[in-house]
């Protein structure tokens, strides 16, 4: 794989880690008031299938969206702005952590109701199809959206109309504060469980952002080529607590000692070793890296504190219900 290539995907997870570690330092301060979902230990999966993606191709999450929207290319001072609540906003401060969307960068959205965006990005591979276009769909979503109904009948269309859709698992072990043991009959697997409807299907690595990328380059590959969906799991694990900047060992639902045994298995720190030891970079470049992140991420807080809230009489607007 390219030196550049590399570089590029130890950047982009760099940068979503540090913003990230930035909200949780900041959310304290009360001033951002909508719920958080922090990926952090998860960044790999993103910047692994988004570098495989074009601008032009689509992409869509749900509640846990940083990084999927900043690795497609969504803007970072819009996205701090939106969780402030500013009219500056990429969704004019209403919509908060959880309802991302820059369109300019085929960033289709996010929505918090599990396995809700399934449905809707194999609608938006059914219309790149109809109108004979060239663009792949991506959807991000936990492990636990495979237990909704609906991306069930999202597989099944996806398959039967061979639509250039890619379904992407990312599979951090839980469904809030419960393990897959106790919603799965034991030892049943997620990626062979969508075997049944034809699908092609893998599973990977999700902390090694070079699997993740050589894996979805080669199932967004066939999509372009029309041969239809590919299903991609991904084992990762998110650090901190489920919905907030803390963490939380102390609740019980997780021991001590699997946490510490993925933190050793941290997709920046393994990746950045990986780099040095291959001399494909230098300390001083690392150093570089970090504090052009910094600056930006100092930048985007302040125009995101200094931006102005929503005038009253946007209340009603983009409203559709």
């Amino acid at each position: 794989m390219e030196v550049q290539i590399l570089k590029k995907l130890y950047y982009q997870m760099l940068r979503i880690r540090k913003i990230e570690e930035k909200i949780a330092e900041l959310y304290p301060e009360q001033e951002m008031r909508c719920p958080i979902h922090l990926c952090i230990g998860q960044e790999a999966v993103a910047v692994g299938v988004c570098q495989a993606l074009t601008q032009g191709d689509y992409a869509m999450s749900g509640h846990r969206a940083h990084g999927h929207y900043l690795a497609k290319g969504g803007d970072l001072r819009k996205m701090m702005a939106e969780l402030y609540g500013k009219g500056t906003g990429c969704s004019k401060g209403k919509g908060g952590s959880m309802h991302l969307i820059d369109l300019s960068v085929g960033f289709l959205g996010s929505t918090p109701i599990v396995g809700s965006t399934i449905p809707i990005g194999v609608g938006a591979a059914l219309g790149t199809q109809m109108k004979k276009e060239s663009r792949v769909t991506t959807v991000f979503f936990g492990e636990a959206a495979t237990e909704e109904g609906v991306f069930h009948e999202s597989i099944n269309f996806a398959v039967l109309k061979k639509l250039p859709v890619i379904f992407i698992c990312e599979n951090n072990l839980y469904s809030v504060y419960s393990p897959l043991e106790v919603r799965q009959p034991e030892n049943r697997e997620v990626f062979e469980l969508v075997c049944g409807y034809g699908i092609e299907s893998h599973k990977a690595d999700g902390n090694d952002v070079v699997a993740v990328f050589t894996l979805a380059q080669k199932a967004i590959q066939k999509a372009r080529e029309g041969k239809g969906p590919s299903f991609l799991e991904f084992t990762t694990y998110r650090w901190r607590e489920h919905c907030g900047p803390n963490f939380d060992n102390d609740l019980g639902y997780r021991t001590p000692e699997e946490f510490e045994i993925w933190k050793k298995k941290c997709p920046l720190e393994n990746f950045r070793k990986k780099l040095l030891n291959e001399n494909s970079i230098t300390e001083e470049e690392l150093n570089q890296m970090a504090k052009l992140i910094d600056d930006e991420v100092e930048g985007s807080v302040q125009f995101a504190k200094q931006s102005p809230f929503p005038e009253e009489s946007a209340l009603y607007e983009n409203v559709y219900a």
